[in-house]
């Protein structure tokens, strides 16, 4: 068993602290940016045009995640609290809802620019796994998002949480839906399905959410939520729609259907 009594904090400077959380963020679009400018991209256009994209990206994941955080997560607390929406350093992030945020400014940037947005999303997915990593270490590290009680030889003693031994939810996320995911994405691209814009996409949906419907079996759910229909969780009927909306992409894609 490993006792985690890791500081949220990395480190401050004078009065200023910065968090796990905030160096996840950073590392993340960062190394999934140069991922995809040098790994990815071989379309001149689209590599420079992705430099702009970056902003409206990192938009769409903050905005997005925070409003589906509030609205699919703790609606009630936000109704009654409403200026809390915009404390982001309190923490509160929905990765589903900022997926929709990631989609929505994607769409308006692809008609700006005429380009096919399944080529932007494509790229995004491409490189999520790798923000995903690294938002789940810092999730670990903060000791939140914790497992079920187990007394597994890999649990973990969340000191600022209880004396209790869980299941580290936080890393097992962040294997499957960061590194094994990464991996199983980075095979699909050898075989060429990025040609197709929006296999990769489906793909991404599809896997993503089925990891996080089994990992959800060892995570404790949101405590203002508990368990919903079927005893499922939260996050376990979102990526259910998520595996169904995945499917319909990839088939669509590879039957060359139009999508608009």
């Amino acid at each position: 068993m490993f006792t985690n009594n890791f500081d949220p904090i990395a480190f401050q400077i004078f009065s200023l602290e910065i968090r796990w959380y905030s160096l996840a963020y950073i590392a993340g679009i960062l190394l999934g940016w140069q991922y995809c400018k040098r790994g990815i991209i071989k379309n001149p256009k689209i590599s420079n045009l992705f430099d702009d994209f970056i902003t409206y990206l990192i938009i769409g994941i903050i905005l997005g995640g925070r409003i589906g955080y509030a609205l699919l997560y703790n609606l009630k607390y936000y109704l009654e609290n409403p200026i809390e929406i915009f404390m982001i350093w309190n923490g509160g992030m929905s990765f589903h809802g900022g997926l929709i945020g990631v989609v929505i400014v994607t769409i308006f940037f692809s008609k700006k620019y005429n380009v096919d947005k399944f080529i932007f999303l494509d790229l995004v997915a491409m490189s999520s796994p790798i923000g995903i990593f690294f938002g789940r270490i810092a999730n670990f590290m903060n000791s939140e998002l914790y497992g079920r009680p187990t007394e597994f030889f890999l649990s973990v003693k969340f000191v600022s949480i209880d004396n209790i031994s869980r299941h580290p939810s936080q890393l097992y996320e962040a294997f499957l839906e960061g590194i094994f995911l990464f991996l199983i994405l980075l095979y699909f691209k050898k075989k060429n399905y990025l040609e197709k814009p929006g296999l990769i996409s489906g793909l991404f949906l599809i896997f993503y959410s089925i990891f996080r419907f089994i990992v959800e079996f060892f995570r404790v759910p949101d405590k203002q939520l508990g368990y919903l229909i079927f005893n499922l969780s939260m996050g376990q009927i979102i990526s259910l729609l998520f595996i169904f909306l995945g499917i319909i992409l990839f088939y669509f894609k590879n039957e060359n259907r139009q999508i608009n």
